[in-house]
């Protein structure tokens, strides 16, 4: 493969293939309640991400439940990661969070924990908790962190109430702790450009962390965002550059960081822009397809670390 892919990375290791149920959690956001802000980010939904959820006035026990009833016998999957996905799902009493996690665990069959949240909503109290049940129940626990952008003023614009900075923070504290992270990129935001996209793959890769996972924008109907398009003010890039982004950024990225995926999908319904209306899987088919073509592969940039300038040295 050109890139290192989440499903090689599960079946490396845990030996078989895992399936990741998403699980919502009855949690908001900070930048919702006004601790940081009360509408939220500017492309983020009242639903938030979890358009494939089930209500999260069912208990964890029956999301996993009705999931497994659905993912089991079409994917014959035996081993399972619960996925906290809608909104901030470390913004809440630590208690709160370790009893959800244990509910999680209760089946026997699941490897590990992802767990998607904010730089802004993690501190040493809580991955030390976190680090205890990774240690006491023997699974990974992998903190989802939604950065999108390097671009801090991109940052700004988009109302996402936070900086860069708490990323940084965020992605060296959970490595301290021996917990994963994945870091959640939207490509295409208006204002940012390639220099954007290639300074996140080296920001990531320079932080050590583990996973990542790419996005196309969304214009989520009632959000700020969808009031700004339907008003001419923003404008999105092509299909074409589009893939252009993704491939430079995979040239330039670790290749030993996983890449969860490089393109989401939401129902065309609740959107009023999604995906150029052209099938995720078609996309990524033609990122693979182009990649293969012109021999380009994940880490082939990745030249840039550990004093580059030093390389026309000769030492030990």
């Amino acid at each position: 493969m050109v890139y290192y892919t989440f499903s090689d990375y599960l079946k490396q290791r845990y030996g078989e293939k895992v399936y990741k149920l998403p699980v919502a959690l009855p949690v908001t956001c900070p930048n919702r309640d006004g601790t940081c802000g009360v509408r939220g980010c500017d492309f983020c939904g009242a639903i938030g991400a979890g358009y494939e959820n089930l209500p999260a006035s069912l208990s964890v026990t029956e999301q996993i439940k009705k999931n497994k009833a659905h993912i089991v016998p079409k994917y014959k999957a035996r081993k399972f990661i619960p996925y906290l996905q809608n909104f901030t799902n470390t913004y809440l009493p630590i208690e709160n969070l370790e009893n959800y996690i244990l509910e999680c665990l209760s089946t026997g069959d699941v490897v590990a924990i992802y767990i998607a949240t904010r730089p802004d909503c993690i501190s040493e109290y809580y991955l030390s908790r976190l680090q205890a049940i990774q240690e006491k129940y023997h699974i990974d626990i992998c903190l989802e962190l939604g950065l999108q952008t390097v671009n801090y003023h991109t940052l700004a614009k988009i109302n996402r109430g936070h900086s860069l900075a708490e990323f940084i923070d965020a992605s060296i504290q959970i490595k301290q702790y021996g917990l994963q992270s994945c870091a959640h990129l939207i490509l295409n935001l208006p204002g940012d450009d390639m220099l954007d996209v290639i300074e996140a793959a080296r920001i990531l890769s320079a932080l050590r962390i583990e996973q990542v996972k790419l996005h196309a924008l969304y214009i989520i109907k009632g959000t700020k965002m969808a009031e700004d398009y339907l008003a001419g003010k923003i404008s999105l890039i092509s299909l074409e550059e589009y893939k252009e982004r993704v491939i430079t950024f995979l040239t330039y990225l670790d290749p030993q960081i996983v890449v969860q995926r490089l393109i989401g999908r939401a129902p065309e319904e609740n959107t009023l822009f999604t995906n150029w209306s052209t099938g995720w899987w078609k996309i990524r088919d033609d990122i693979i397809a182009h990649m293969e073509d012109h021999n380009l592969y994940q880490g082939k940039c990745f030249s840039y670390l550990n004093g580059s300038a030093l390389k026309r040295f000769p030492h030990p």
